[in-house]
Order: C-alpha cells, then structure tokens, then sequence
C-alpha cells in the first residue's frame, strides 16, 4: 500500500471531541481528512474495511522525553504501536537545545543524566538546529518541542546556585525569545531539577512572561510532588497570574504514603484558579510508579557547582554522612523530602545502567542489587555516581490509586507517558502501554468512558499545545488517525516493560500509514510542528 488516497468503511468513529461514537466511512485524500460519512464511493482509493473497530484522531504524548530517540531510531516502533502520532519533547527542563559553546559539554551531561550518554554533536545551538536534524533523519511521529529551562540557565549561568541577576535574566528570556520565534511551543521548568530548581520567582516569572508575550504555554515539573505539593502549586499558579502566561502543570501526583490524599486539594487549587482565570490544567501517566534518574535522591543543593563538584562532595566523608543521613533519613523540611525516607529502598528500582559492569542490576531495588554486590544501598548509589557519572534511570513505587484515579479522571487531565526511552534498559512500561492502558484496560475496568479517553489523548493535548489543525476528525483536518479494537490492550509490566502494545491496527501521519494491521511500514511523515 502506498500514500496517497483511501477510504476507510465500517468504522465507529470516536471523533476526539468526547462525543459518542458513530458509525461512517471516511475518505482520506492530500494528506487530510476529505470526507465523513456514509457509502463513500472508492473511486480509485484503497479501500479498508475497519470490521466495526474504533476510528479515532492520531494519540497525542502531552509528555514524554523522546528527544534524542527520535534522532536516533525514527520509526518509534512502540509509539506507533500505541497509536501515537504527536509527541511533546523538552520537559521537566530538559532539552537538547539552546547551547552557547560554554555550555554544551555541560548541557550533554545535564541531558544525559536522565536519558543515557549524548554526544556533542547531538546537543543544538537552537531548535531550528534541532527541527533541522529532525528532518534530516526523518520521523514516522510528529514532535511538539518545549525549550528546556535547563539549557537556559546552563547557556547564562552555568549551576551556580544562586538568582539570576537583572541582566542575566535578560539575558535568558533573550535567548528564550529566539527559541520560541523559531517555533518552539514554549517553556518547560524542572524544579526539582538543578539548574532549575536554583531559580528564584523573579526568574520564574520573567520567563513567563516572555512566553505569554509570544503566544505559548509556561509547564512545571514543580518544587515537591512529595509534602510540598500544595505549596509547590500554590507556587506555579502563582507565577501564571503574575505572568499572564497559560500553563501546564506536569505529571501531578502526591508521592509518598504520608502525602497520599492530597491530589484532590491540589486539583481544588487548579478549579479555583480556573475560576479566578488563569489557564491552567495538568497531565499524568496511568501508573502508580514514576520515573526518574538517580540523582533525584540527593537534594537539588547537591548538584550546586556540577557533577563535578557532586563527586568532590561524595568522595570526602563528612559530606558524604551528611547526605546519607539526608536520604536515608530526611530533613525537618516538609517541603524537601528525600524520596528514599518516604519509600524506602526496596521502593526503588534500578531500570537503566549506564555502567556495564552493573549491567545485571538493571530490573533490582536498590536493596537487593546493594546486597548483591555485597554493598549498603548509599554506597550503590555513591559508586553510581562517582564512577559511572550517575546516568542510572530509577522506578519509584511511590503513588496511591485512588490519588492517580482522582487525576486521570479529572476534566483537566491529559494523557501523557513521561516515558525515558533509553535503548537496551528495562524501562518504566509507561513507555510502551500508556495510551492503550488508558483506551483499554481503565476503559473496561470503568474509570471512564472512552470517547473520554480518547478526548484526553486527542483534542485536549492538540488545544492546549495550539494545533488547530489535528486532534478532532472534521473535514479538512490532517489525517492523523489510529484503528483500534476493543481488545486494545497494554502489555508491557514492571517485569517485562519493552512489550509491545496489542489492538491497534492502523496508524496514519497526515494521511500516510506508518502502521498497517499491526505491522510499520518504515514510512517516516512526521514532522516538527510549530
């Protein structure tokens, strides 16, 4: 089968809207969508007979951390396999863009951090660098690119922990400028993230500010998702009203089981801001674990000078017991908790090493890989960082379902996978199944209908990021689409997290098939979209 023109018969169409399905045919020409509805003649397209199976828009990631694969194995094979189309890349901070020649080792190793080792030259003075090795490469999705605040601050400032002066925030929201007039869709903040997490409101708000000035969304991996999350949010809607800017609160939970129950208090916050007019919403994945990298379990002040100064810290011993004795035990600060003290050790598990001596403790809690190599938990972790650079990707079972039913049902909610793909490791399975668990699995188990599943994966993203022209099946519209079955199923686990989803049977990008019953066809329509 080949691009260009067909007419898909016998589909329930699930239009994106949240609208209930219907039944019509639907005439795909140039790319879009040319007609909607019943007995359309061929005339010449290929015919698909979708047996009764769901039609619906392309699925849109509103989060994930695909910027590198995507360079690196275009097809996105277990993208497309969930009926994936769009992709958001550049979040919680982290993008590999914009880099001044002082900074691009640093932003390498900042990027590296979470998502495995990265070359130079895979790092980019600006996002028309960026789009433009996307295009060289080419792509079977579509990428969304926030502007990381991260390569900001490592561009002007470096880690040094402290605030931004005058000049040097302008400076940043220069160089932020260029990046969103080139066609980034907006800024993505990591505050628990350093650099960013070394950012003072005046910075925060600045930025914003610039963003709102060019039409684009302000998102926030904020402070504390642990016993500062009120707080946390109370902060990032604070900055939207100052700013003016529109904003996306990233992947909102309550970790850790004394923090659990406050995901409805947070959303009141949201509605009550919504109310007063700022606009505002959030996204999550449908899992109770998160995902993070290894350095997540010492405190951002940790970082402050670098990674290296981070092993200068760690290799002398009093430093070294003060940090233990922070991550095994906490701080008096509810607002900074060590994830270790809320879960333990046995909590966190070891996905992707980067040391391959280590190697065969990918799939381990920390606990039991440490006892294998005959190890204390914090000594593992020390070891990690001092003689691997600490690019270990972790999974945290820190999360309460009622908390995560209470979000993923939420009208503000959006889909998301904030998936760290890193080749060869054993990944969160988010990466792999979150838009058929979603579609599928919480469908049937009755945590909402699908037109509102697919609602959440379609249009919402599509507006919230401004693109108009996808994420609903109206006429005149791009093609992104994907047919589905009812046994649209997720089958990636904890155990065995590279499953590839089932039930998704057709997958087109602006009118052409990456995906034809179940199998890639190696083509590659996506694009950037700004």
């Amino acid at each position: 089968m080949t691009a260009g023109e067909f007419v898909i018969r016998n589909a329930r169409i699930v239009d994106g809207t949240g609208a209930p399905w219907f039944r019509s045919d639907m005439r795909i020409a140039a790319g879009r969508i040319a007609s909607v509805g019943n007995g359309l003649p061929a005339d010449g397209a290929t015919a698909i007979d979708a047996e009764d199976r769901y039609l619906a828009p392309g699925f849109i990631d509103a989060h994930c951390h695909d910027d590198l694969i995507t360079l690196r194995e275009p097809q996105r094979l277990e993208k497309i396999m969930q009926g994936v189309t769009t992709v958001v890349v550049g979040n919680c901070s982290f993008s590999l863009y914009p880099a001044r020649s002082g900074s691009r080792g640093l932003l390498a190793e900042h990027f590296g951090a979470l998502l495995g080792k990265t070359e130079h030259e895979e790092i980019f003075d600006d996002f028309a660098g960026y789009r433009a090795a996307l295009d060289r490469t080419g792509a079977a999705l579509n990428v969304v690119s926030l502007v990381g605040h991260a390569a900001l601050r490592l561009a002007v400032m470096g880690y040094e922990e402290r605030p931004a002066t005058a000049d040097e925030r302008a400076e940043m929201q220069a160089l932020l400028a260029r990046q969103l007039e080139q066609g980034a869709a907006g800024l993505s903040l990591g505050l628990v993230y350093p650099p960013s997490a070394y950012a003072d409101e005046a910075e925060l708000v600045a930025l914003a500010e610039t963003v709102r000035d060019h039409g684009k969304l302000l998102t926030a991996h904020i402070r504390s998702y642990e016993g500062g999350l009120l707080a946390s949010t109370d902060e990032f809607l604070s900055i939207l009203k100052a700013s003016g800017s529109a904003g996306l609160l990233s992947h909102l939970q309550s970790a850790g089981r004394p923090n659990w129950g406050n995901v409805p208090k947070a959303i009141g916050k949201i509605e009550a801001a919504r109310t007063e007019g700022l606009d505002v919403s959030f996204d999550m994945y449908p899992y109770p674990a998160g995902s993070t990298y290894l350095l997540q379990l010492l405190p951002p002040a940790a970082l402050a000078g670098g990674p290296a100064a981070l092993v200068e810290r760690l290799s002398d011993p009093e430093s070294r017991e003060a940090l233990r004795q922070w991550v095994e035990s906490g701080s008096g600060d509810p607002h900074l908790q060590s994830k270790v003290s809320l879960i333990g050790w046995e909590n966190v598990r070891l996905s992707a090493i980067g040391a391959p001596a280590l190697k065969h403790l990918e799939g381990r809690s920390i606990a039991d890989a440490a006892a294998i190599e005959e190890s204390t938990p914090f000594d593992l972790l020390v070891r990690l960082v001092i003689e691997y650079g600490g690019q270990t990707g972790i999974v945290l079972f820190q999360l309460d379902e009622a908390d995560l039913r209470t979000a993923c049902t939420h009208r503000l909610h959006l889909a998301c996978s904030d998936g760290l793909p890193r080749i060869g490791t054993r990944p969160h399975p988010r990466g792999f199944g979150t838009f058929p668990r979603l579609a599928g699995r919480l469908v049937r188990e009755g945590w909402l209908p699908l037109e509102d599943a697919v609602r959440r994966m379609t249009s919402a993203p599509a507006a919230r990021f401004g693109l108009s022209d996808r994420g609903i099946i109206r006429e005149g519209l791009v093609a992104d689409l994907v047919l589905f079955g009812d046994g649209i199923e997720d089958c990636a686990t904890f155990d065995e997290p590279t499953l590839l989803a089932a039930g998704i049977g057709y997958v087109f990008v602006a009118g052409e098939p990456v995906l034809l019953e179940g199998q890639p066809t190696g083509r590659f329509p996506g694009r950037m979209l700004s």
